[in-house]
């Protein structure tokens, strides 16, 4: 018996491959992202002064060349490296987040768009809120994996919370649906690693409060989104929300057709952007949208069985953020295109026009499978 058992050992080999659904998923959703892009925004681009119908496209499709390789790189890289340095690599990546917050908000260096200034230009122009995405996400997991039980009582999650805030009031200066989500994040993974659920429901609900207060109490254009929502036809500033509604209902069971649609035809205003879903399901139809979040679906599932089999807690809360991140995105602009809550301004994760965006979000990618790559398999 002890010799079978011996010949069984010697046959069985254990080797490490990251997961190649995983990249597959990511690259096919950013293909499609490109597509859709160069439909719903080669009219705009051909009637602007610049003339090109591939002036987005083309920025897309370089973010996501840049991205694809990052990925990569990332994923053979050793994601247990960032704590076992003698410089804890997550405290500096963190660090660094909290500075370009900080700088992006000073008059004459941070950019503004639409009245927004929310990007800094280092070579290229982005936002540092979609860095500081990845940094909460790691400081969140290595603050797991330094001692899960704190998570278990309120006080300890309110330590961990403390140093998050600055990060999230930071965002919120300027973005507001960005702060939520990165909020969203951090307590999404405290949820799922602490034991006792009790009192994320207060905070869950308290936090609801102090973001409707805050939209609702600081006036502005926050104010005039929820205003707009409540009453999206008599709104001027639901026209966007309703020619995204118009697309949706115009597209039907099958859409009519790739490249057919009318509302992109300036109608929606940048329609390549937070709106790309309305124009998928106006050429697509239902059956488009629907195979959409299929895709995200299988996304997110991958995801998820990376994290049940991560060599470590650390790597295990990293794709748990990821999956936070990538969910509550989705989960965002689809409700913002069908009217189901106020207009946030939050892109469809890889779809949506954005190269940098696109860029980044492949680095978070790519850490989960720097993860997926170091899982014990036989």
């Amino acid at each position: 018996m002890a010799k079978v058992q011996k010949s069984r050992q010697k046959r069985e080999h254990y080797y490490y491959q990251f997961d190649y659904m995983l990249l597959f998923m990511t690259v096919a959703i950013a293909l499609f992202g490109i597509l859709m892009i160069y439909s719903a925004s080669s009219y705009t681009a051909s009637t602007s002064r610049f003339s090109n119908p591939y002036r987005f496209v083309s920025r897309q499709a370089v973010g996501m060349a840049g991205g694809v390789v990052c990925m990569l790189l990332m994923a053979r890289i050793d994601y247990r490296e960032l704590y076992l340095k003698k410089i804890n690599l997550v405290y500096v990546f963190y660090a660094v987040c909290l500075i370009l917050q900080t700088i992006v908000l000073i008059p004459g260096i941070g950019i503004e768009h639409n009245g927004a200034r929310r990007w800094l230009k280092i070579g290229m122009e982005f936002q540092p809120s979609e860095f500081t995405k990845i940094g909460v996400i790691m400081f969140v997991a290595y603050a797991v994996y330094l001692s899960r039980k704190r998570l278990d009582t309120f006080k300890g999650f309110l330590k961990v919370m403390m140093y998050i805030a600055p990060a999230i009031l930071l965002i919120a200066k300027e973005n507001l649906s960005t702060a939520i989500i990165v909020t969203v994040i951090a307590v999404g993974m405290s949820f799922v690693a602490s034991k006792r659920k009790r009192y994320f429901v207060v905070c869950g609900l308290a936090g609801f409060g102090l973001a409707a207060a805050y939209a609702m109490i600081g006036g502005g254009f926050r104010a005039g989104r929820i205003t707009s929502w409540l009453d999206i036809e008599n709104s001027p500033g639901g026209f966007q929300i309703l020619q995204g509604l118009y697309a949706i209902a115009s597209g039907g069971i099958t859409g009519s057709g790739l490249g057919e649609s009318m509302q992109k035809l300036g109608y929606i205003p940048e329609a390549y952007n937070d709106m790309i879903f309305a124009v998928i399901c106006e050429e697509l139809g239902i059956v488009g949208a629907v195979l959409v979040m299929i895709a995200f679906l299988v996304l997110l599932w991958r995801i998820v069985i990376i994290a049940c089999n991560a060599p470590d807690i650390f790597g295990s809360m990293i794709c748990v953020g990821v999956m936070i991140h990538i969910a509550i995105q989705v989960l965002f602009n689809i409700a913002v295109v069908t009217n189901t809550i106020p207009s946030t301004g939050v892109p469809l994760p890889l779809i949506s026009y954005g190269g940098t965006a696109c860029l980044i979000m492949m680095m978070e990618f790519g850490l989960v499978l720097s993860v997926s790559a170091r899982i014990k398999r036989k």
